[in-house]
């Protein structure tokens, strides 16, 4: 579509009212997140990865970054393109600067805000917005419009909605975190634009379209809804609710096997903001029916998802679906995105489990130390190796989610209501919820020690209520001491403890969180086990092997198993006593590491997320000693 838009020009909200299904009333959250300003890392290897990620951003030219919008804009530019997927002739080109804008915009608001980003971040919206000025309708993009030409006229084209999606969040992120007004300005051009693309498409047009990856479209115009109350955006968002994806899920039906997966979990973040705006209980049920299926039913131990980037086997089917590809990295920053709306609804702890054991297995662990580049995939079939990104030719999908998964990592240690908070996460952090006057400096080594002190730094006059997570790893070890003395306390594992009281500066919570070994095997196959420590998953160190540099970064992601074939190591099976899978695994000296007893070697267990360049296995076949 082409011509101009004029500012006003898209559904006005006499036509939105009949688009929107009717719906609740607005829920009431049972619990509400903290802002970045709130919740900083202070310590330990999460705060090592975060900083990793600030001065990679840091490393990037917004010009860079801006040649492709500015180029397609009919704007010269003399940087040099970038690499990877965001190269000249790659059609997903521009999906990275939306990921930076987001990553940029959660580091200039944090506590201790980043000026050079804030900074960087200001000049690329400028300059979009210049870009858009130049289209003159509202568009603007590292690819031009005829790619959405493609799209409606049924030709191949990769994915150009998903791309829009990732500026647009980028642009309403610098909005809301940094009050960026350009920002926004900028944002509602895309919607007006996006409006007047699918305004002629009748329902049949827009399923058709909607065979395409078009990613968070609608979690992003129902953002936008709630910055503008605009009822026109909530309209043009309930247009990307694709029905033949979302009704199955509304009706509790899995119908997941063979789909794409990262295609489809932004589509359910989309339901769930939905819900949050507009109070449909319909939406509801599909978050949460979804969020059982994939947590519960279609993920590994490790919390990730997918495999070769689909859902391959129905749920609960999970023993042949490991391999080079399994776990896409995107799919779990977007299963955590979704399950910190689903924990919004209701402070159960299950949610806050889930989270603890995707970040800590699926996350942290994904950086390598050394350049703070990300991975695409996490192999977990046995045998193979983490293949990380380069610098400036790469810029996958995962590039971007990752950049922002390291920008906020302690989103979700702690929530609140107006009694009090909850603490979900055992991170070396500090809260200061300023709004009720409340600070508290969590100090831990976690999970190098098992144990956390939270130290109240400032206090309100009223009551205020803490309720700790009690991890269901602790097996009943869970202690609680208030000020050197012992709390008898109610500590269900699985539940929440709560010490509500008045506090005072100098209050002290020392938690004792004590680990353990278990195992957990494949719900469709007994053998196939996993080896945890607390919530961590242990991974067995196959040694470096002669795997050459060239097949551990770049786009050998993309080679094939039998190409890797010549370098995967060799997979020995743990040895159990009867039916005892553990009693062969014995502490190694070091913290967190383990000797087990295979049949053609003994291995050394360490946490999968201490894994940088050896080839590794998670999975073990299990035979009786």
């Amino acid at each position: 579509m082409s011509g101009s838009v004029r500012r006003r020009d898209f559904l006005s909200a006499a036509i939105a009212a009949p688009l929107l299904r009717a719906g609740g009333s607005t829920p009431i959250p049972a619990a509400l997140p903290f802002s970045p300003a709130e919740v900083s890392l202070t310590d330990g290897p999460f705060y090592a990865s975060q900083e990793l990620n600030r001065a990679y951003l840091r490393s990037l030219d917004p010009d860079r970054l801006l040649h492709m919008f500015r180029l397609t804009a009919g704007i010269p530019s003399k940087a040099a393109p970038l690499g990877g997927w965001e190269k000249p002739d790659v059609e997903l080109r521009g999906h990275f600067t939306g990921h930076y804008l987001s990553s940029t915009a959660l580091f200039a608001a944090q506590a201790q805000p980043e000026a050079k980003l804030r900074e960087s971040s200001a000049y690329v919206v400028h300059n979009l917005a210049q870009c858009q000025k130049a289209h003159g309708n509202g568009y603007v993009s590292a690819f031009p419009e005829s790619f959405f030409t493609r799209l409606e006229e049924g030709k191949k084209v990769w994915a150009p909605f998903y791309t829009i999606h990732k500026i647009l969040a980028g642009l309403l992120d610098q909005y809301t975190l940094c009050g960026n007004r350009e920002a926004l300005e900028v944002a509602q051009g895309i919607a007006q634009w996006t409006a007047s693309y699918t305004r002629p498409l009748d329902d049949a047009a827009m399923a058709r379209i909607e065979k395409v990856e078009f990613g968070g479209m609608a979690e992003g115009l129902y953002n936008l809804y709630g910055i503008t109350s605009e009822p026109s955006w909530a309209a043009l968002a309930h247009r990307f609710d694709q029905p033949a994806f979302l009704d199955p899920l509304a009706e509790s039906r899995d119908e997941l096997t063979g789909l794409h997966v990262n295609t489809n979990i932004p589509k359910v973040i989309g339901a769930a903001r939905r819900y949050e705006l507009l109070g449909d209980p319909r939406d509801r049920r599909i978050a949460e029916y979804f969020w059982s299926e994939v947590a519960g039913k279609r993920s590994y131990v490790t919390g990730g998802t997918s495999n070769g980037e689909l859902w391959r086997a129905p749920a609960g089917q999970l023993a042949s679906q490991l391999g080079p590809t399994t776990q896409e990295c995107c799919c779990t920053y977007n299963l955590l995105k979704l399950t910190g709306h689903l924990y919004g609804w209701t402070a159960a702890p299950h949610y806050a489990a889930y989270y603890e054991r995707a970040l800590f297995n699926s996350i942290l662990g994904t950086m390598h130390p050394g350049d703070g580049l990300t991975m695409y995939y996490v192999p977990l079939a046995g045998g193979y190796w983490k293949i990380f990104g380069l610098p400036l030719d790469s810029f996958w999908c995962c590039t971007g989610s990752g950049a922002e998964s390291f920008a906020k990592l302690p989103s979700n240690a702690y929530f609140h209501d107006s009694r009090g908070v909850w603490v979900n996460l055992f991170l070396p952090t500090r809260l200061n919820w300023t709004a009720r006057g409340f600070a508290l400096h969590q100090q831990t080594r976690f999970p190098e020690e098992p144990s956390s002190t939270l130290t109240i730094e400032q206090a309100p006059s009223e009551p205020l209520a803490l309720r700790i997570r009690v991890p269901e790893w602790t097996g009943g070890g869970f202690r609680l001491r208030l000020n050197g003395k012992e709390q008898k306390v109610s500590a269900t594992p699985g539940e929440y403890t709560t010490l509500e009281r008045s506090w005072k500066p100098g209050d002290r919570i020392e938690l004792n969180l004590p680990m353990s070994l278990h195992a957990q095997a494949m719900p469709d196959d007994a053998s196939v086990q996993a080896i945890l420590y607390g919530p961590l998953v242990l991974a067995g160190d196959l040694g470096r092997g002669n795997v050459p540099g060239t097949m551990r970064r770049g786009e050998t992601i993309f080679a094939s198993a039998a190409t890797r074939a010549p370098y995967r190591a060799v997979v020995p099976r743990l040895q159990a006593r009867g039916e005892n899978t553990l009693a062969g695994i014995e502490p190694a000296g070091a913290p967190l590491t383990f000797h087990a007893h295979g049949d053609r070697t003994d291995v050394t267990l360490m946490p999968l997320n201490r894994i940088v360049d050896e080839r590794y296995a998670v999975y073990w076949r299990v035979e009786p000693a």
